[in-house]
């Protein structure tokens, strides 16, 4: 792409994301229309009962300089407003006495198919700061896109959805936002980000009977209390207690645990590597303990020679990691036949495009709730599809990737709610979804709502694979 079109690109995307800046505004969409061949605006505009100028203004990029219509491209497709005339010319928000014709066809089931997709529709709202004005308002319009490209997806099965977007902001006030008479009718709610904002929103869903998915993580213990909450994200402390489990069950009698001081005052894993000694001591298994500052000599010594060794770093960030990769890779140089796996964390997955080769040549597990596989084919075509739509690839710097995410809870809720109704629990064998990120299986908490206990450890192995170890 020339310079030029880039920057004309950059000021449609701030162009179309500008208009849904405004604090509370509500961005409301009845459906996505993919283009079909010769098909026109003013033909779209008739079959959905709109004005061709309420979809160019629900469609900004129509109004750049050259635009043509692309077989293939998503169109947003608004509500009609009360004033607004129908293709019959009656007007939208105004009680019409049936005619004679139209009691007919009704009566010949002429309208059938059209009705009973209105009346089946499951309404979604996703309320989340969608913006460009910072790095959150950039991660929740890639999840937004994977929601559109899941329920565009479903839309081909006979699943019919209507979508209402609100941009709810981190000062923003949410009240405002249920204040609009479409969230009373809301069947799911994804959001929100922030975690002050759960609580008001819990208090909406719970009265109006929605179910409300937390899409990430956040604060308080409101799943605690609500049964219509489902909360994906685990706490840290549930994780690192799976964390633990599935390090003993596989390395407690086969492995000689080795830790490795990583002299990171910044370290957000020093709980999981605290308690995971405890609970070694707890069972009387022996392990070392060692420094990037120990000698080359000294740290040889910490490492057992007649048996494996899995090694445990109090830091999850890449600098401490490339010091253990060197210093590792002269331990087996000096002994070439020491066993070594790794036992790491998620954040590795950010890092996996350059390091990709020491996961495995050090045996490398990461325990996680989620699992990127690049070279997954379904990925693959998500990610070109993703692309060829937006015109830009997913964030690379986002681990999990947000759009694969928002595409993943999207297929599984919505799925869910078509297949049980309200009756939903988010159990994994009530969908007929296998989810291309992040598996979901949701556990109720007492009386309250779910929480998704899927838990994994990624294996990549000596021999150039990588295992989903599903627990």
């Amino acid at each position: 792409m020339c310079m030029k079109n880039y920057l004309r690109y950059l000021l449609l995307l701030f162009t179309v994301l500008i208009s849904c800046s405004v604090m509370a505004q509500n961005v409301v969409w009845r459906d996505q229309h993919q283009v079909k061949r010769k098909e026109t605006i003013f033909g779209i505009a008739k079959e959905y009962g709109v004005t061709i100028q309420q979809l160019i203004d629900s469609n900004p990029i129509m109004k750049t300089p050259g635009y043509e219509l692309k077989k293939g491209a998503l169109i947003l497709v608004p509500f009609a407003k009360d004033g607004d005339f129908r293709p019959d010319g009656s007007i939208m928000g105004k009680t019409v006495k049936p005619s004679k014709a139209d009691k007919e066809a009704k009566k010949k089931g002429a309208n059938a198919a059209a009705i009973a997709k209105q009346e089946n529709a499951i309404h979604v709202g996703i309320m989340l700061p969608l913006h460009n004005q910072d790095g959150d308002g950039k991660r929740m319009i890639e999840f937004y896109r994977g929601v559109l490209l899941a329920l565009n997806e479903m839309k081909s099965e006979g699943i019919t959805t209507d979508v209402h977007a609100w941009n709810v902001p981190k000062d923003a006030d949410i009240r405002t936002t249920l204040s609009d008479p479409n969230a009373s009718k809301l069947d799911l709610i994804f959001g929100p980000l922030y975690s002050d904002q759960v609580k008001p929103l819990a208090d909406f869903c719970r009265a109006h009977g929605t179910k409300l998915v937390i899409p990430f993580s956040i604060t308080g213990n409101e799943v605690e209390n609500n049964p219509n909450i489902f909360q994906v994200y685990q706490t840290d402390e549930s994780l690192n207690s799976k964390a633990i489990a599935s390090f003993l069950e596989r390395f407690q009698k086969s492995h000689h645990p080795v830790f490795i001081n990583c002299n990171d005052a910044n370290s957000q894993v020093g709980n999981f590597t605290s308690t995971l000694r405890k609970q070694l001591d707890i069972l009387k298994i022996k392990y070392s303990l060692t420094s990037l500052k120990s000698s080359a000599a000294d740290f040889a010594k910490r490492f057992d020679k007649t048996r494996p060794n899995v090694v445990i770093l109090n830091s999850e960030k890449s600098p401490q990691l490339n010091e253990v990769f060197a210093k590792l890779a002269q331990l087996k140089k000096t002994n070439p036949g020491i066993a070594i796996a790794l036992y790491g964390y998620n954040q590795w997955f950010v890092y996996q495009d350059y390091d990709l080769d020491n996961f495995f040549r050090y045996n490398t597990y990461i325990p996680s709730t989620y699992y990127y596989n690049k070279s997954s084919e379904k990925t693959k075509s998500l990610e070109a599809k993703y692309n060829e739509q937006y015109d830009e690839p997913m964030a690379k710097q986002y681990i999990p990737r947000l759009a694969l995410t928002g595409y993943d809870q999207a297929q599984f809720f919505v799925r869910g709610i078509k297949a049980q109704g309200k009756d939903f629990k988010g159990v994994y064998s009530e969908v007929k979804y296998r989810p291309l990120q992040t598996r979901y299986n949701f556990e109720r908490v007492g009386q309250g709502g779910y929480i998704n206990n899927n838990f994994q450890l990624i294996h990549f192995t000596t021999d150039q694979k990588m295992e989903n170890l599903v627990y």
